[in-house]
């Protein structure tokens, strides 16, 4: 996750915004981990330089797990 620190607005093959928006107001993901299973749902604020984590969360098949609750892709 070093490169939100670097380039967090930038997409790239396992970075991108996001398309529909999410309840919880993340308007960029970034998958990684061992078959990109993980994901980081996040804001960025480019006045104040500064990037906010909203939300990681576990992808299994088509189900997306944060904080205990489904959701569905």
């Amino acid at each position: 996750m070093k490169q939100l620190s670097h380039t967090p607005a930038t997409e790239t093959r396992n970075r991108e915004p996001l398309e529909q928006p999410v309840s919880f107001g993340p308007t960029w993901e970034l998958r990684f981990g061992r078959k990109n299973s993980f994901r980081v749902f996040y804001d960025v604020n480019h006045g104040e330089k500064t990037v906010s984590v909203l939300a990681i969360g576990l992808k299994k098949g088509n189900r997306l797990i944060i904080g205990g609750q489904e959701f569905e892709l």
